[in-house]
């Protein structure tokens, strides 16, 4: 697995609740985000980089743990490895287009997310029939990244980004940066209780679980929870990434630095 930085802890996290004897590995390229604000070459060189170090250490299926990520590169990773499984994380617009109530759905995401015509063909597939409101947060992925969710930083850029999507009335919020989950407290105070929030962690694991089924090694897997600490890379400073973790892990990890070039 691999973020732009820290945000796809909330996707391993779910992998690992459903996966509990897999050997997982993740890098948080905190070194070179946040993507969402850079350009999709960025993007896309990196992704390749991360991938080809975590195939060298015998990964047999990569999660793509970002939204941005996912949007600029899937489709190159997929061609560069026609054979090995690839998931990607997708802002929830279908499920959020099946529980709306009034019809007003937003959309908080990067800016790189929103912009990329896999986002534009997402919602022409499944929210045609819905108002939907999309709402960039720029700054918000990075200050998440500083560690500290509750500082006030995070508090004002949740509360700018909240309010036009108040304002407007929505009843369901799409959170599209894997960041956001850590900070779904502060979102849902700043919505109000009856805005529903769609996170689709648990939709990744469950897919992530479903391919994992039809490897081969599958079969020899452990049934009960695998004792090897999950193993954690960061491209950025190491301490920030043991402290995420230790707050938002409930299981073993180890975590190193990476250099990981283009």
């Amino acid at each position: 697995m691999f973020d732009s930085g820290l945000g796809g802890l909330s996707v391993l996290r779910a992998i690992r609740s459903l996966l509990p004897a897999a050997e997982l590995m993740y890098v948080a390229d905190s070194g070179h985000a946040p993507y969402g604000e850079r350009g999709d070459a960025h993007v896309i060189a990196r992704s390749r980089a991360i991938a080809a170090f975590l195939r060298k250490r015998g990964a047999d299926l990569l999660v793509i743990a970002c939204n941005t990520a996912t949007a600029a590169a899937v489709s190159a990773l997929r061609q560069d490895h026609p054979v090995w499984p690839i998931v990607g994380v997708e802002p929830g617009i279908k499920p959020a287009a099946g529980l709306t109530r009034n019809g007003r759905i937003g959309v908080m995401a990067t800016t790189g997310t929103l912009r990329s015509e896999r986002f534009r063909l997402l919602a022409q597939a499944h929210a045609a029939h819905v108002d939907l409101r999309l709402q960039p947060c720029p700054g918000l992925a990075a200050a998440i990244e500083g560690g500290e969710v509750d500082s006030p930083e995070v508090r004002s850029r949740v509360a700018e980004h909240c309010a036009p999507l108040r304002e407007q009335q929505v009843d369901t919020v799409v959170l599209g940066c894997t960041h956001y989950p850590f900070v779904a407290h502060h979102i849902q105070a700043e919505l109000g209780p009856m805005v529903r929030l769609i996170d689709t962690s648990d939709a990744v694991a469950r897919r992530t679980r479903h391919l994992c089924e039809s490897l081969p090694a599958r079969a020899a897997w452990p049934v009960a929870a695998a004792t090897d600490a999950a193993r954690l890379w960061t491209t950025g400073e190491q301490v920030r990434l043991e402290s995420f973790a230790r707050r938002w892990l409930d299981f073993a990890w180890q975590a190193d630095a990476a250099v990981i070039p283009d």
